[in-house]
């Protein structure tokens, strides 16, 4: 018996998905920032990757978006959020440790 590869490649994305959820919650405060970063890297490698699919075509004249694109476009607008988003709760982070100055 074969098993479909829709069906093999979801439950792949259903696992990935509990796994993720039991890996974030128990990152303890004083590795977030760090890992924050690595996620930055990560979404910066992508966005690489994502304005390379935005900007590939076949040369066909008569379609002025392939599905690529619109693949490519999305992921680099969700990338951007993802780093964005990234380096604003970084930036809270670091500002919990900062030392609070006494005004006289």
């Amino acid at each position: 018996m074969e098993i479909d590869p829709f069906i093999f490649r979801l439950s792949i994305f259903i696992l990935s998905i509990f796994i993720g959820y039991y890996v974030v919650w128990s990152v303890t405060p004083s590795l977030h920032t760090p890992l924050m970063s690595v996620t930055n890297a990560i979404s910066s490698v992508i966005i690489v990757g994502a304005i390379i699919a935005a900007l590939a075509g076949d040369g066909d004249k008569e379609k002025i978006f392939d599905i690529a694109n619109i693949y490519g476009y999305l992921a680099i607008i969700l990338a951007a959020i993802n780093i964005f988003g990234g380096f604003l709760v970084t930036q809270r982070m670091l500002a919990m440790y900062k030392k609070k100055r006494k005004e006289k």
